[in-house]
């Protein structure tokens, strides 16, 4: 037995993990309300439900950075809950003009970028608030909670936003969403953080230069940044093709493409379930290599799919595709938890999610591809890209890694 197996994450982290399922709960379910009332009640078409998704996802490139700027220099817990505070009234706004009839396509995506702006913010302070409440040996575990919360909401949110819409209108799936987020609030206002010492006055430049110095030319968490942008690039252009592939070349109906789909979102229960199991008896490098990896025979197991085309392999993809990046996303959070000082890890964990602007190139790069090529270039265009960021991380050190490491400064006090 572990020293940590008698150890239960504390009342305080517990209020994070629960005030974190409401929170991703109500993005996810307005995220997948927004473009079905554009549709449905705004009548618009493909171009302007594109336009909307785009104002939908912007904040993430152009917000991440000043988000964990704010985090190394205030209460995380204060700005988590002013972030979210902020999404409540964005979602509260929305369901105004609905009951008002005054609700216009640019006013949706003007709210919806407002709402977003505090996902991006509440995000980015999250894993930097984990490692003041709880023991550096429960890292993992506490990571493997958040990343369950945020993987249940990812799976039902979206299923739930359609239902509630088709079922009782547009008002009450915002309206739950609101409520939601206001509940998170309400559970981020019992956690006591501890005070850190106050941050050098300094121009906010300098901050964010010395956060992407530290990640750029660490080298743990280089190879690790670079890895996760070439995934995102690999999974969106697989992403972005896979639906009209699923139709021509699978036969698949809107029901059987829905259902392959969801085999991503039980990958993702799955992965994140059995994480904290899998950590305890694993080296620590060996489960950051297991997601890349994975990632890999994901991507060619799609691939098989045009020499053998059965939605079988197909769902078995979308399985892998969740699970083991699930893995990764845990163990990497730790690991960088563990080797940022304290006062960095708002910048640190911006950094981070600025990888997902690679997301827009892997749909760019299927849409040109797919255009030229078709969809079975795609997929083995999928394989190459995946295989180039397994090759990354597995030459890294970070792989060679026996166990977590030591938490720097602070941090270890927690």
């Amino acid at each position: 037995m572990s020293a940590t197996d008698n150890i239960h994450l504390p009342p305080t982290f517990n209020r994070l993990a629960w005030s974190n399922l409401a929170a991703q709960s109500a993005e996810q379910i307005a995220l997948a309300a927004a473009p079905i009332v554009a549709v449905l009640l705004l009548g618009v078409g493909e171009g302007q439900t594109g336009l909307l998704q785009t104002a939908l996802t912007l904040p993430f490139i152009l917000f991440a950075i000043p988000a964990g700027f704010l985090a190394d220099r205030m209460s995380r817990r204060q700005l988590m809950a002013g972030a979210e505070a902020l999404r409540a009234i964005a979602l509260v706004a929305i369901l105004t003009l609905i009951g008002l009839n005054l609700l216009t396509l640019p006013l949706l995506a003007l709210a919806g970028f407002v709402a977003v702006c505090g996902t991006v913010v509440y995000s980015v302070a999250a894993p930097a608030l984990v490692p003041s409440l709880v023991l550096p040996q429960l890292l993992p575990a506490a990571n493997a909670r958040i990343e369950l919360a945020r993987t249940i909401a990812f799976a039902s949110g979206p299923a739930l936003g359609g239902v509630l819409v088709g079922w009782a209108g547009a008002a009450p799936a915002f309206g739950f969403a609101a409520a939601l987020s206001i509940l998170a609030v309400l559970l981020l206002s019992g956690i006591y953080e501890p005070v850190r010492a106050p941050a050098p006055r300094r121009h906010p430049l300098q901050d964010i230069r010395e956060g992407a110095v530290f990640v750029l030319h660490h080298p743990l968490l280089r190879p690790v940044f670079i890895t996760q942008f070439i995934f995102n690039t690999a999974s969106f252009l697989l992403l972005a093709v896979f639906v009209p592939y699923a139709v021509r070349r699978l036969g698949l109906s809107a029901t059987g493409v829905g259902t392959v789909l969801s085999m991503y979102g039980l990958g993702m229960v799955a992965g994140a379930l059995s994480a904290t199991w899998v950590m305890k008896r694993l080296p620590f490098g060996v489960v950051i290599g297991l997601g890349p990896v994975t990632g890999f025979a994901a991507a060619a197991v799609m691939a098989l799919t045009t020499v053998i085309p059965t939605p079988l392999l197909a769902g078995l993809s979308f399985f892998l595709l969740g699970a083991g990046p699930i893995l990764w996303v845990i163990s990497t959070t730790t690991l960088r938890q563990s080797v940022t000082p304290p006062q960095l890890l708002g910048r640190v964990s911006a950094i981070n999610i600025m990888s997902y602007g690679a997301r827009p190139i892997g749909s760019a790069l299927g849409a040109l591809v797919g255009g030229f090529y078709g969809a079975e270039a795609c997929l083995y265009l999928a394989v190459a890209i995946f295989g180039a960021q397994a090759l990354v991380i597995l030459a890294s050190p970070a792989v060679s890694l026996a166990r977590q490491p030591d938490m720097i400064g602070e941090g270890a006090k927690a």
